[in-house]
């Protein structure tokens, strides 16, 4: 029979490196408190991280440098979301950014929420939600708001083949597809850029 420790570190270690996490992902293994003593043992163990008040880790680590790498903002940001039951979306900065379309090293990650205006500091970096109306973040994907947010940042004007190309090898077939009809609904002309983006999704 598995312990609560093997059955919350299994799920963790399910999502990969980077993953992000609160204990009210595991409220389904156990009581509140057994759930809250497990996480601390586990960060005891070193086997995840404490990133800040309620919010823990699964840090990816690089074997050159030999050390663990700094938290992922963006799942923080998504773990924060599904411990308040928020819907979020990146502002445009943080959208090219993460998409790596920008050079400019990131200070301060900014998201859209339904919920309420906060911010939290994760090492050197800040990250921050601002409360905005629902008809903002109208998408059931986070890769179809990451996609939309940095197209509406860059412009129509300033898209060029390049960008198009840059974009279409960070998805997959699958992400594609559910980006395209995610998406259907949106400015014509954005979603007219997401079809040259998903190309080889589009018959």
């Amino acid at each position: 029979m598995q312990t609560i420790d093997n059955k919350i570190i299994s799920r963790i270690y399910g999502n990969g490196r980077g993953f992000s996490f609160s204990q009210n992902e595991f409220s389904d293994l156990g009581s509140t408190d057994a759930v809250r003593k497990s996480l601390s043992r586990l960060e005891q163990a070193e086997k995840i991280r404490r990133v800040f008040r309620g919010v823990y880790d699964y840090p990816k680590y690089s074997k050159r440098l030999k050390q663990r790498l700094s938290p992922d903002i963006p799942q923080i940001a998504s773990a924060l979301a599904r411990k308040f039951n928020w819907r979020i979306s990146p502002t445009g900065d943080t959208a090219l950014n993460i998409l790596g379309l920008s050079t400019q090293v990131p200070g301060r990650y900014t998201y859209l929420c339904d919920g309420v205006n906060r911010s939290y500091q994760i090492g050197n970096l800040s990250l921050e939600f601002k409360k905005t109306t629902l008809k903002e973040i109208g998408f059931k994907y986070q890769e179809s708001e990451l996609l939309v947010q940095a197209i509406k940042a860059l412009t129509k004007e300033r898209i060029t083949d390049e960008i198009i190309q840059q974009l279409h090898e960070k998805l997959t077939s699958k992400q594609c597809t559910k980006i395209l009809k995610d998406t259907q609904l949106t400015t014509t002309w954005i979603y007219e850029i997401i079809k040259n983006i998903c190309k080889e999704c589009v018959k």
